[in-house]
């Protein structure tokens, strides 16, 4: 039996507004994928503790506060503190081409903006695991 993806959906922050990780939490469920959504206002700390403790291979983050350029690197640094530099950190809200290019240079993944189809969000997971698969 194959391995199923496990992915972490998280809410950074003060952003209070939910709806969309819970859809993407359910799409990526349909598509086959673990999912474990932490809830709101989960801080970096508590998102990257929770990724080790349940053994994800993907961090997801919803932000649509306008905190992504602070919560993802954030992020990333301590996921590459505690070693799980092999784990996808990705995630989606309302942000700036501009911010995801640069988001992107510091090693965060694909990031989508409202409107993306879900399916793109679970083919995009389901590559990137292919091409990266995790020894645990």
């Amino acid at each position: 039996m194959e391995k199923k993806i496990r992915v972490l959906v998280a809410k950074a922050g003060l952003d209070g507004h939910d709806r969309g990780a819970k859809v993407i939490a359910a799409a990526l469920r349909d598509a086959g994928m673990e999912v474990i959504y932490t809830g709101l206002r989960q801080t970096p700390e508590m998102i990257v503790e929770a990724a080790i403790q349940e053994d994800v291979d993907v961090v997801g983050i919803s932000i649509l506060s306008g905190a992504h350029m602070t919560i993802f690197p954030k992020i990333k640094k301590l996921m590459d503190e505690k070693g799980i530099d092999d784990i996808l950190l990705t995630g989606g809200g309302i942000i700036p081409e501009e911010d995801i290019k640069n988001l992107k240079m510091l090693g965060v993944g694909e990031l989508f903006t409202p409107g993306a189809p879900t399916y793109a969000i679970a083919e995009y997971i389901k590559n990137w695991c292919s091409e990266h698969p995790r020894v645990n």
